[in-house]
């Protein structure tokens, strides 16, 4: 998964080929997910996004083709596209990839990770800490993707970034449900200096228990569980869980 710091897509197309525009429109609707600015029940007509986006109806049609075989919209009707309402059916399932994926990334980045790979993570890491203290969600959510991306990269499996990035979509809604972004800074370093240990449990223990802290913050988020019990300690208003 070769990513940016901004977290966009890698693609090795020119600006302003059609691969090129549709990605810039696939990126730019996932954010728009993502952050809140379309909506679950939200119609999306190609017509006005394309005017939006100040593209073609085709990028918009080829981008919209994408989220539904990701299950980040759904099609009423073959003219009625709508944003998917998340249940917590799809939470959890969610989580449970999460869980199984994202903790074998780690051991296999504890495994395989090159010196310049690790100095990679650490320079994500701190591009995070800064985007944390800016208090921007947008910023947050875009460097603490580009460190889970890292991590995949540092895997080095094409077939576990394939899994992954099939489910990019519905992952960047899910990293929105944070809470407390300091406290998610504090993971992710902790992740990073147990996989900068080549301690492969460890790093599998410390992924594990990200993973698993996160599926309470966000199920206390979305459907008030936990409340008035603890909850779990968040990560911020936005940002990657």
């Amino acid at each position: 998964m070769d990513r940016t710091e901004s977290g966009a897509q890698g693609t090795d197309a020119a600006p302003t080929s059609p691969m090129w525009l549709r990605d810039q429109v696939l990126e730019g609707l996932r954010d728009g997910i993502a952050t809140g600015r379309f909506k679950p029940g939200d119609r999306l007509v190609e017509r006005d996004l394309a005017d939006g986006f100040g593209v073609s109806r085709v990028p918009v049609r080829e981008a919209i083709r994408i989220l539904l075989n990701e299950g980040v919209l759904e099609a009423l009707s073959p003219r009625r596209i709508v944003v998917k309402e998340m249940s917590r059916r799809d939470v959890e399932n969610l989580f449970d990839m999460r869980e199984a994926l994202e903790v074998l990334a780690t051991r296999r980045a504890a495994e395989r990770a090159t010196p310049a790979g690790l100095d990679q993570l650490a320079r994500l890491l701190e591009s995070a800490h800064r985007a944390t203290s800016t208090g921007r969600a947008d910023r947050i959510n875009r460097a603490n993707l580009a460190y889970h991306h890292q991590i995949v990269e540092l895997a080095g499996n094409e077939l576990l970034a394939a899994t992954l990035e099939s489910l990019e979509g519905r992952l960047r809604w899910l990293f929105q449900q944070i809470d407390d972004p300091g406290a998610l800074y504090e993971e992710h370093r902790a992740l990073t200096e147990a996989i900068a240990s080549r301690d492969v449990e460890a790093a599998a223990d410390a992924s594990l228990r990200h993973v698993r802290h996160y599926r309470a913050v966000a199920l206390r988020l979305l459907f008030g569980e936990g409340e008035g019990e603890g909850g779990g300690e968040g990560g911020g208003e936005s940002g990657d869980g």
